[in-house]
């Protein structure tokens, strides 16, 4: 069998690769059509970020099992068109995992001391020892917003110097954020009473610009803030303002909205240290996820599987054409569900009824715990490590089959549940789409779209046309509605498809119809 290596891979991965007894090809800076090329007779593909593996390259491919991307990112793979393939897409979510806690502790330090400005002063021959007075870290309060694999090793390093560490993560219990040593508090919380904060979150819809102006208005004014996450958690204008006017002490920040950040307020203090996304930039960091995909390509070409997949594990053609729309249902209706519970759950509960019941349906369950978790930890979550996140944030996962069915021929059920709350939505396949046949208690007729409005509301007229006003005065354009089946005067739910994104303003004026109790955007 063959390895191609496309992108250049640390000699210690590359050495692993060839002493495996395959064939490994090392060809770097290859175009498309060279890759269709050489992708055929190809049995694993080795890359970084440099290789553009396209839906054309994967229908050339004739033997590809494994596509390993050496790195967390896969943007540049396509990756459904390598699922229906039965392609392997797998990534290494855990190598750079240490080096990016210790450059965040590192920026953590060299703000509190100064380091990079002192270091420029000398070196322009100036003894500037009073300009250039620090602050200790020892009782300081440090906030950590999102307490994932990163924020957690953040967290060790900081109990280290005799910190106080507050933290925010909406899907952590109390039981784990205590055996953390972590006392949970909101976002707000932690700016009102943090000395250091530093954000450890995936940037998503709900964390975009989640510390803005009027968190900043609320810091302390020796508060001093970390990103070595995502550009786009902390707003960078408002950020830039909020250190030039003197309402916190400073910042320091590897990663940016647009990289390279040229032209950035940020780079125009001297207040904010800035480095060009050095998270994962290390010797070890580089080497680990290259040994990492070495060993993820070795044990799927031995037919030991793959630990790091991030999409559905390999299965054999005539089963995938049975369960991939359930596969695809499953996935929804977890997003839709965690997403209503709109808080933090400790329990997954699937059922499977009729047909399906009878089937092989691992993938399934695991692309429902992929959706739930996603709406809580973020697209780093896939098919292989979502068991392990799921018992790591202590959620209990329970699954029940029976072959009988009063209503279809086969019907697919998650319950999200936690803090007194659930969300169960049930669906089934009609051909080869889903369907959600209920939101709780309501029946519905849900063709599930890339966005939906999800609103609660008492069934009575002079409802649905005023929501679909506001939408409209607000040029968001309404594809389809359902609404579910109850009395008139009877609560139920509205779901509205739509073809953008909805801003929070928008949704609140929903809510502001007689009738509309609660709308949320759920995107799937």
């Amino acid at each position: 069998m063959k390895i191609l290596v496309s992108d250049s891979l640390s000699q210690e991965g590359l050495t692993i690769l060839k002493e495996s007894g395959f064939d490994v090809i090392v060809a770097t800076g290859l175009s498309e059509d060279q890759l269709v090329e050489k992708i055929k007779d190809v049995d694993a593909l080795v890359i970084r970020s440099g290789t553009q593996v396209t839906a054309r390259v994967i229908e050339a491919a004739d033997r590809l099992k494994i596509i390993g991307r050496a790195g967390v990112g896969v943007d540049n793979v396509d990756t459904e068109a390598a699922t229906k393939k039965g392609i392997i897409v797998s990534n290494t979510p855990d190598g750079n995992t240490l080096s990016a806690a210790e450059h965040t502790f590192a920026m953590l330090m060299a703000m509190a001391r100064n380091i990079p400005q002192a270091c420029a002063s000398l070196r322009s021959e100036k003894w500037e020892r009073n300009k250039f007075t620090g602050v200790e870290l020892n009782t300081k309060v440090l906030g950590v917003v999102g307490l994932g694999r990163i924020g957690a090793e953040v967290i060790k390093r900081a109990q280290s110097f005799n910190m106080t560490i507050l933290g925010f993560d909406p899907f952590v219990s109390e039981e784990r954020a205590k055996s953390m040593g972590v006392t949970l508090a909101t976002v707000e919380e932690i700016c009102r009473k943090s000395d250091f904060i530093t954000v450890h979150t995936p940037l998503t819809k709900e964390t975009t610009n989640i510390i803005n102006t009027d968190m900043f208005n609320i810091m302390k004014p020796a508060a001093r803030i970390i990103n070595c996450a995502r550009g786009g958690i902390i707003n960078e204008d408002d950020l830039a303002q909020a250190v030039e006017s003197g309402k916190i002490a400073g910042a320091a920040i590897d990663v940016f909205v647009e990289e390279p950040p040229l032209g950035s307020n940020l780079l125009k203090s001297d207040k904010i240290i800035v480095t060009p996304h050095l998270g994962a930039s290390t010797v070890e960091a580089q080497v680990n996820v290259a040994i990492d995909i070495a060993y993820e390509i070795i044990s799927v070409l031995n037919g030991e599987g793959a630990k790091s997949a991030v999409n559905i594990p390999s299965v054999r053609p005539e089963v995938m054409e049975v369960i991939s729309p359930y596969v695809r249902l499953a996935e929804t209706s977890g997003k839709i569900a965690a997403a209503l519970i709109g808080s933090s759950y400790d329990k997954i509960e699937l059922a499977y009824n009729g047909e399906i019941a009878g089937k092989d349906v691992r993938t399934v369950t695991l692309a429902a715990l992929k959706g739930a978790l996603q709406v809580a930890v973020g697209t780093g979550v896939n098919y292989v490590n979502a068991p392990g996140l799921a018992k790591s944030r202590g959620v209990e996962v329970s699954e029940k089959k029976s072959e009988t069915s009063d209503e279809y021929a086969s019907v697919f059920t998650v319950v999200v549940s936690g803090g007194g709350k659930s969300a169960t939505v049930k669906g089934t396949a009609v051909g080869n789409d889903i369907k959600i046949i209920q939101i709780d208690k309501i029946r519905a007729d849900i063709y599930p779209s890339a966005r939906m409005i999800f609103a609660d509301h008492i069934n009575k007229p002079n409802v649905i046309g005023p929501c679909c006003q506001i939408l409209g005065e607000n040029n968001i354009n309404i594809s389809g509605m359902q609404v579910g089946y109850v009395k008139i005067g009877e609560p139920t739910i509205m779901v509205i498809s739509v073809d953008s994104d909805v801003p929070e303003d928008v949704l609140k004026r929903l809510t502001t119809v007689d009738g509309v109790l609660s709308a949320k955007i759920v995107a799937v």
